[in-house]
């Protein structure tokens, strides 16, 4: 089903000046205005393409970006951090190929990406170097009984433990967190709404209701705000409902770097 209400636009498609840089895993992007070799910020983002993330980078002021594909579904994401060394090795690779020293390395994904920011963040060498994670419409995890329940469902929250650590530690204003969902429900799979209805419980917040234009003219229907952490709810349950978060980047990374 697609809702024809709502406009859905796009970014258009462009190549952002700057330097490319084939790594192990994935490619460095250090837009051209970034000229010194400290103080840079580096944003690792996956499962978003390469120009999309790229162009929002660009945007902002001394930050570069590591952009990785690896497929359809979070276990595909997961399993390139299986060694929980891999993560500080890129890093490494990225600072020596473009001989910048970063300063803070953040996080971000969109949808199945959210998988690879999972793994990552239960290193807790890996934990301990992110300043910053953004989640769009992607904090996702099973059902108890492998399918929704007729009213509440029974979910899974192994998986959602690392985001539970990561929002208290955003809430003491420790980390700056970023969690968006949509109205979305895959049935095979417990929805970004139901996981983030999840960790609003176990974090004693209640979502207040808003009706407000977000970025790419998306609908916002709900907010929470605590010490560095947001989590916001979109309309929509429709494949481009999914898109239009994912060019709404630009504009969460602006959130995320405030």
């Amino acid at each position: 089903m697609v809702e024809h209400t709502r406009e859905h636009p796009r970014l258009t498609k462009t190549t952002p000046a700057g330097q490319r840089l084939p790594l192990e895993l994935g490619t460095l992007f250090v837009p051209q205005r970034v000229t010194q070799k400290h103080g840079v910020r580096l944003l690792f983002f996956f499962h978003g393409g390469d120009w999309l993330p790229q162009l929002a980078i660009s945007r902002q002021h001394n930050m570069a970006v590591v952009t990785v594909q690896a497929g359809a579904g979070s276990g595909s994401y997961t399993k390139l951090f299986t060694d929980p060394g891999r993560f500080s090795t890129l890093i490494t690779e990225a600072e020596a190929k473009s001989g910048i020293t970063f300063s803070e390395i953040d996080l971000g994904g969109w949808s199945a990406g959210c998988g690879a920011l999972r793994q990552i963040l239960n290193d807790p060498a890996s934990y301990d170097r992110i300043h910053r994670v953004l989640c769009i419409d992607g904090v996702h995890t099973g059902y108890v009984n492998g399918k929704p329940g007729p009213l509440e469902s029974q979910i899974e929250t192994g998986n959602l433990d690392v985001w539970l650590r990561f929002g208290r530690d955003a809430m003491a204003n420790k980390k700056r967190f970023i969690i968006t969902h949509s109205e979305i429900f895959p049935g095979t799979f417990a929805s970004t709404t139901e996981t983030a209805d999840y960790l609003l419980h176990e974090w004693s917040l209640k979502p207040h209701p808003v009706v407000r234009w977000g970025p790419m003219k998306t609908q916002m229907l709900s907010e929470v705000k605590s010490g560095g952490l947001l989590v916001v709810g979109f309309a929509g349950n429709s494949a481009p409902d999914h898109v239009d978060q994912l060019h709404s980047l630009p504009g969460y990374l602006t959130w995320l770097m405030k």
